[in-house]
């Protein structure tokens, strides 16, 4: 075993905190990868807080981790020590069921292995830990490759918010003319109205502020609408083919669906913590509506997101933030305060 320097949580209300962890030495298909940055995600925030039920202490947060090969096992194939490479939301699956083995892992029948808080079945049933720390150990299968000229620290919110948003972009198989809205303007939401931009799609983004507007336009959307203001949502509606809903909060999900057109699709990424008003049917009815969600992307998948942002000069805005300030990040990352994604500098931990 390899001790690491990490930041940990030691209750639902220590915050982070200094911390050593221990790291199993590389097997055979093993990649050991030495951190340089790892995104900051609103779920780090929940995981840590118990928020989405008990969490399992101590707990190293972080699945958008970016790195350098520092050693690999003996039968690694594809990957060189000093090779820039990234780990996202999940360190292993069955690799047996049909979700593993149709390229969607994050679908897991048996259930995707996390790459943080949750039991590591495969590698001595510890509990897994994340990217807040200066190493990581992974399987080489769940391993992705920084593309060339990508800026290593604005590509770590890919492998959670890039993956998130291009996943059912694709699985909808939006096209170049088609219109997609997009709630809400945060980590997901800025990266949604990025990659749909880039596919060639109009895009409109929905707020509940105003003042978001021209932050919008400057992202690529091409028209926003005030979702408070019942005169912009009415202007809106049946116009628009696919909607992802990036918003965590309690919202009404039967607002959005009116602006769809027929076979239209609204797909959830946020999750809230509380339930939701329920949908009504009649509106899914009357135009043929879908209403559905969409769970990261699995490693195929991320491997062309990633690819497909380089090939389009996409990548994350980020805010750099030094491993003493996470409890700071983590309070505005909750108020809204970030444009739009805080990154990590593992050098400071």
């Amino acid at each position: 075993m390899t001790e690491v320097k990490a930041y940990a949580a030691t209750s639902a209300a220590s915050g982070l905190t200094p911390s050593t962890i221990e790291r199993r030495e590389p097997g055979a298909h093993d990649v050991e990868i030495a951190i340089e940055f790892c995104g900051l995600c609103h779920s780090d925030v929940h995981a840590i807080r118990s928020e989405w039920g008990p969490a399992k202490y101590p707990l190293v947060p972080g699945h958008e981790i970016v790195g350098t090969v520092s050693r690999i096992g003996g039968s690694v194939e594809g990957f060189t020590v000093g090779q820039r490479v990234g780990v996202g939301c999940m360190v292993d699956s069955c690799r047996e069921c049909d979700s593993c083995l149709e390229g969607f892992e994050q679908y897991c029948e048996a259930g995707n292995i996390g790459t943080y808080g949750v039991v590591d079945r495969r590698n001595g049933g510890g509990i897994t830990q994340g990217g807040y720390s200066q190493g990581i150990v992974v399987d080489e299968n769940y391993v992705l490759t920084i593309p060339e000229g990508m800026d290593p620290a604005a590509a770590a919110p890919l492998l959670c918010a890039g993956v998130t948003t291009f996943s059912p972009l694709s699985y909808l198989d939006v096209q170049e003319g088609d219109k997609v809205g997009v709630v809400g303007l945060g980590g997901l939401g800025h990266m949604a109205v990025k990659i749909a931009k880039a596919l060639g799609a109009t895009v409109t983004v929905f707020t509940t502020s105003p003042g978001k507007e021209s932050a919008a336009k400057a992202l690529g959307a091409d028209a926003v609408v005030v979702s408070s203001d019942a005169a912009q949502m009415d202007a809106v509606k049946g116009t628009l083919n696919a909607i992802l809903d990036t918003v965590a909060a309690v919202h009404n999900i039967n607002d959005y669906l009116r602006t769809l057109d027929r076979d239209g699709a609204l797909i959830q990424l946020g999750l809230p913590s509380a339930a939701m008003p329920p949908v009504e049917p009649g509106l899914l009815i009357r135009k043929r509506l879908a209403y559905g969600g969409s769970l990261i992307g699995g490693i195929a998948e991320t491997q062309e997101m990633l690819d497909f942002c380089a090939e389009h000069g996409i990548a994350s805005d980020i805010e750099m933030v030094a491993a003493p300030d996470l409890d700071q990040a983590y309070d505005r990352m909750v108020a809204g305060d970030v444009k739009y994604r805080f990154v990590l500098d593992a050098s400071t931990i």
